[in-house]
């Protein structure tokens, strides 16, 4: 297994610890096992693989809208770490400045677990994130990003999309959505992640079918917005996902040294604000 050399940083990693940390009364879902993963484990899965930094993505499947554990992950990393929390729409201008004050630099859109409706009166929220400089992190699945469109395309807020978008594998590359993805890296200074591979594929793992959406995402977007997410620990997995096998999927992906460098530090380190003191 060959592993893509140098430091690197992780743009898709969540915070789990029911122990310290209890979920809602009302989640859905409530992960355990091997989806559970502290700070410290974390931190300790990252030095293995030289991963300087990482993004820690709250989670709605948990803890809703509840920041805690977040915020004492970012803490616990002592600057190692940014976060993107999971807010209300009608949140407080203040509750964002608090959270931004803390290495919060963004919001989380998922529109896989609420809906798009969920989302339609949203355009305050987009306003506040842009007048305090952080960034809209969305995910969408299949044709959801159509949906999405109004409200984005009359905001000017920086935005992040993840997992690829969770393409249609059945629709190919030429689906509308996937279609709409592509002009937005086109068009726009927006950011993607090439992550998450295992919730859009048909495939196990090295999920195969989705390298031609990561080629046309590479395309639009260009390395210098696309990112690189491993999504540890890995929530509802059909299958064993192991952080060093995915890791060797991008040297088969982008065989060059340099691509690696730009997927894996320079661009999320300018991102993430990592690439000033």
């Amino acid at each position: 297994m060959t592993l893509p050399a140098g430091p690197k940083i992780d743009c898709h990693v969540h915070a789990l610890d029911p122990l310290h940390f209890p979920y809602g009364v009302d989640t859905p879902y409530r992960p355990s096992g091997q989806e559970i993963a502290p700070a410290a484990q974390l931190i300790r899965v990252f030095d293995v693989f030289d991963v300087r930094h990482a993004l820690v993505v709250a989670t709605n499947t948990g803890y809703g809208s509840d920041s805690r554990i977040l915020l004492d992950t970012l803490r616990q990393g002592g600057g190692r770490f940014k976060g993107v929390a999971v807010v209300e729409n009608d949140v407080d201008v203040k509750e964002l400045e608090r959270l931004k004050a803390a290495g919060v630099i963004g919001v989380a859109f998922n529109v896989p677990f609420h809906g798009a409706g969920y989302y339609r009166t949203a355009a305050p929220l987009l306003e506040k994130l842009t007048s305090l400089g952080l960034l809209l992190q969305i995910q969408v699945e299949h044709d959801q990003l159509l949906d999405l469109l109004p409200l984005i395309e009359a905001s000017p807020v920086r935005l992040v999309f993840d997992h690829c978008g969770r393409p249609s594998v059945a629709q190919g590359v030429k689906g509308k959505a996937f279609q709409a993805l592509l002009a937005i890296g086109r068009e726009r200074d927006a950011h993607v992640k090439l992550s998450g591979y295992y919730k859009f594929s048909e495939l196990p793992h090295p999920h195969e079918d989705t390298w031609p959406f990561i080629a046309a995402l590479v395309d639009a977007f260009t390395l210098d917005r696309c990112v690189w997410g491993s999504d540890y620990p890995f929530l509802r997995a059909s299958e064993r996902l192991d952080y060093g096998p995915l890791l060797a999927v991008l040297t088969k992906l982008f065989p060059d040294p340099g691509d690696q460098q730009r997927l894996l530090w320079r661009t999320p380190a300018k991102l993430l604000g990592f690439d000033r003191p």
